[in-house]
This record gives structure tokens, sequence and C-alpha cells, in this order.
């Protein structure tokens, strides 16, 4: 199969998971929006046993759309700082030892059909087996994640090992102190969690910023703060900064003097 091929594939499979719910759903001629079809659909989809065939087919399609992004290593980066990164570019294609994802309290990805989140990028490049084990850990667990924790799973088709994921505060209008102190809970939960498994490098999005609302500007400065603090006391561990909007680029380039 070429990539083309893989698309409608699992395109039909999907469909057929659930004939009557999709009976009026066309299948586009154009490829990109065949893309966009397959990842909504994806998006939408309930943790549930899936078959072997898809699985081979889902990680060969989701593993050539990261080639073809290209997949980017830490060694590539240059430092702004010993051990700190600044990179801006799409996290999915970052090699790390692991990811952070910004979750929410259920832990399963964003079902938004094609939303521009950072849970719905990266459940979207990784495949269907994130949701499936984040569904499995959160029925061990019981109940919702609560803020400023982290927990860990596999990244199946994403070029990182690990996705690390961490539910930031929501910001109801100003910040609080409790707002600041679950923030910086969440940095270091994820940095705590990464040394206990050994992991030597990670990257971070602007967790709590977008939909959760708080201020890029603080949410930087309480970022950074808990990573030096961290690496002050825990030496060989490298960490990136992922940033997608320029507003954040600039703030970070700030704080870390990085040109």
């Amino acid at each position: 199969m070429n990539q083309s091929e893989r698309c409608l594939w699992l395109i039909e499979k999907l469909l057929a998971e659930k004939p009557s719910q999709y009976a009026d759903v066309k299948i586009p001629a154009a490829p990109e929006e065949r893309k966009r079809l397959l990842r909504a659909l994806m998006n939408v989809r309930q943790p549930a046993p899936v078959a072997e065939e898809f699985l081979r087919i889902q990680d060969e399609y989701l593993q050539e759309e990261t080639r073809l992004k290209g997949v980017v290593t830490i060694a590539s980066l240059s430092p702004a700082e010993p051990g700190i990164f600044l990179w801006q570019g799409d996290i999915t294609r970052l090699a790390a030892d692991a990811i952070v994802n910004a979750a929410n309290g259920s832990l399963l990805g964003c079902f938004v059909p094609c939303h521009g989140c950072i849970d719905n990028a990266i459940h979207s490049a990784a495949g269907v087996q994130l949701r499936n084990e984040c569904a499995a850990l959160m029925e061990r667990l019981g109940g919702s994640e609560p803020p400023g924790r982290a927990r860990i799973t596999g990244a199946y088709n994403l070029p990182c090992r690990f996705v690390i994921h961490t539910v930031g505060p929501v910001v109801g209008g100003t910040v609080t102190d409790e707002d600041r102190r679950l923030l910086a809970s969440c940095y270091r939960s994820c940095l705590a969690l990464a040394a206990e498994r050994n992991l030597r490098s990670i990257a971070f999005c602007c967790v709590s910023t977008g939909e959760f609302r708080f201020p890029n500007e603080e949410a930087a400065a309480i970022a950074v703060a808990a990573v030096k603090g961290f690496l002050a006391e825990h030496k060989g561990m490298e960490v990136v900064f992922d940033v997608f909007k320029e507003l954040d680029r600039k703030i970070y380039s700030r704080l870390l003097g990085a040109r």
C-alpha cells in the first residue's frame, strides 16, 4: 500500500465501526481532505479494542507521516543555556526521550475533530493505542486526574520514547497563587518522573496557556524557574522548551537569553 491507499483503508475501517452513525459521511477525493477526515475519525473514536491489521496499517501510515514532516533530534539543537534548549515547531517531531502533553482531566486526549490543541496533535500522531493506554491507566486510578501531577505512557508512533501527561490549572480570571503553585508542580512532577525513569531528555510544551488561559508571560517565567531549579540539583538531563507561537518564542528567548 502507498500512503494514499493506507489513508483510504483506515477511513473505511473506522467508518465501518459505526455504520449507522457514519451513514451520511462521504469520503472526499482530495488527499488533504481525506487526511483531515481520517484524523477526525481517530479523534472521536472512543477507547476500544482494535484489530492487529488496523494497527499495522495505521502505524505504517503515521510513521510515514512523521518521516515526511521530518524528525528533529536534541543533538541538532543549539543550547540556550547549559542543558536547556529552545525550539519553535511541532512537538510531535521531536525525538526526545519524552515529550510533555498538556492533558485534560480525563487523560484521554481531545475528542474535538482536528482541534488545534497539543493534546489533539499528540494523540493524532501517536495513534489509537495512546488513548487505549490512557483509558486503562485511568480505569486503574479511578476518577479524573488532578492538576499538577504527571503520568507516563508509551509514545507509539511518535519519534520520542514516552509521553508524559500533565494537567495544568485552568485560569478562571485573575491568576491565583494556587494556579501558580499548580503550574510549577506540573513542571516539577514531569521532571521528577523523567528522572525516576532515567530519561535523559524531555521536551515541554507551554502548559496551561491557550485553552487553559494562563497568561503566556507568567507561565513561561514559572516554567523556566521550575526547570532551572530542578536542573541545579539533577545534572545531566536535557530540557527543551518547545514553542509553537512566535509570541512564546520571544518570551522564552528573553527569559533564557537565547538568540
